[in-house]
């Protein structure tokens, strides 16, 4: 299973990103996926998460309505468009799938991309 995020960069409070996370390893299509978070100092928060086929999707309270999940099954690929980004949204962000073993779920993440928000 790999994970591989790309997109974060610097961006001045108010503006905008887009991260991807290309996937391989596992049947794309066939599980839900999400984005996490880390901040320096803090633990890692859960983002986002969209179904399989895309239908649906759920977000953090404090990115409703700022950020959304996507995804393109062709391209075994998740996206996370993130709008008027804040300070706090500093981060390293994580895309996420828990993949069904015997033994229960087990949880995989990518290296991380680093967003930062600083004007």
């Amino acid at each position: 299973v790999q994970l591989v995020e790309s997109g974060g960069g610097l961006v001045q409070p108010g503006g905008s990103l887009r991260l991807s996370c290309a996937a391989s390893g596992f049947t794309f299509s066939n599980y839900p996926m999400r984005w996490y978070r880390q901040a320096p100092g803090k633990e890692r928060e859960w983002v986002a998460v969209i179904t399989k086929a895309g239908g649906s999707t759920n977000y953090a309270d404090s990115m409703k309505g700022r950020f959304t999940i996507s995804r393109d099954n062709a391209k075994n690929t998740v996206y996370l468009q993130m709008n008027s980004l804040k300070f706090e949204d500093t981060a390293v962000y994580y895309c996420n799938v828990g993949l069904t073993t015997r033994a229960g779920t087990k949880d995989y993440f990518g290296q991380g991309t680093q967003v930062t928000v600083s004007s």
